[in-house]
């Protein structure tokens, strides 16, 4: 099982994020921190095989509250038995002493995000870190012992050209992190981009993306990463594992306002209100507030589209025989290969996961 935690609070609100956050306000962040411990207290009931803590910025959390946080957590996991414990952060909240406090507490793994090392494009993306933090961030994560330091970045923002993707990339290689995700810009709903996008300020363009996205994988299997996922990067040892279960649809639990859980086959979500989280846990315990039950075709369905995401591909047992027909054709047109019983795609084809899944499935 793989554990997540959902952590609220942002400094500000980037223009592109969908993601359940927030700016701190008049919430408590110990009354949260308080009821996300005792969250983990009911509803765990083994203990997991990673520990992930998303965001929003975990990495904003004072030091008192994360280690109030992390004192807790020590007490209901046995970290010895954990393969991973990630924090993303921001370059811009944290200093020497508060990465030492990372390692002293038990992450293993920094998820830095960072997103462009290009001044004009961190502006359009709303980002407080300048690119001299974010560059010395990574400096003071090895100075800390942080055992493994990903850089997360983005492609296809407006006004981004493709000389500024490549002066990130190659800036971020510059760097020697261990991991670089790079993601595409989507425009999810909810967010100001998305609303650009729908007044005609913003444009989407699939060929633009493909553009960058190859040469973000040219540059970086050059550099020695192995793409081992449509969006993320790694040298030997260092392949996200939290992530990787979620690709091969392992059971994860999701505590925290707006976190999803899938355990047995049942998927449930948490209320996304930080303070009504804080109050129906601190009440009847848990913060529910939908479930479902997931059949066999669903949990296929997703196994196609996780799977094509990665090197590894999926198995042919997965397709009906038309879509084992399509699966050749992919083959016959470069897109991917059959290797015994799998499914791989390959090159092209890598840019292409989204499309190819919905045919498949």
């Amino acid at each position: 099982m793989l554990l997540y935690l959902h952590i609220p609070f942002c400094h500000r609100i980037c223009p592109y994020c969908s993601f359940y956050k927030h700016t701190p306000g008049d919430t408590s962040i110990g009354s949260f921190v308080s009821a996300i411990t005792a969250e983990a207290k009911s509803r765990m009931t083994e203990n997991p095989r990673t520990l992930y803590l998303g965001g929003g910025t975990p990495s904003m959390l004072s030091p008192t509250h994360l280690t109030q946080l992390f004192a807790a957590l020590h007490a209901t996991i046995d970290f010895s038995k954990l393969e991973e414990v990630t924090l993303e952060a921001n370059p811009a909240t944290f200093d020497t002493v508060k990465a030492r406090l990372f390692r002293e507490l038990g992450v293993t793994r920094i998820s830095l995000g960072v997103q462009s090392f290009t001044p004009h494009v961190l502006k359009t993306l709303g980002r407080e870190h300048t690119v001299a933090q974010a560059s010395n961030a990574v400096s003071i994560l090895r100075e800390a012992g942080i055992p493994s330091v990903n850089i997360d970045l983005m492609f296809s923002i407006p006004g981004q050209s493709k000389a500024d993707w490549e002066a990130t990339l190659r800036h971020a290689i510059a760097l020697r992190p261990d991991h670089i995700s790079a993601y595409n810009l989507t425009y999810e709903e909810d967010t100001a981009f998305f609303e650009s996008l729908r007044r005609g300020e913003m444009r989407e363009n699939e060929d633009h993306d493909a553009e960058f996205f190859h040469l973000a994988d040219d540059l970086l299997t050059d550099a020695g990463f192995d793409h081992y996922e449509t969006s993320n990067y790694a040298t030997p040892g260092h392949h996200s594992a939290h992530n990787q279960g979620y690709w091969r649809g392992e059971d994860y639990l999701g505590l925290g306002p707006s976190a999803v859980s899938t355990l047995d086959n049942i998927r449930w979500k948490n209320i996304s209100d930080t303070a009504r989280y804080v109050t129906q846990v601190t009440s009847i315990g848990n913060a529910l507030t939908e479930s479902e039950n997931l059949d066999d075709e669903a949990r296929r369905l997703e196994r196609i589209a996780l799977g094509l995401r990665t090197k590894d591909g999926i198995s042919l047992d997965l397709l009906s025989p038309d879509s084992v027909a399509r699966a050749r054709t992919l083959a016959d047109e470069k897109l991917a290969r059959i290797d015994g019983n799998r499914l791989i795609l390959i090159h092209h084809g890598r840019a292409l996961v989204d499309p190819i899944a919905a045919e498949l499935v």
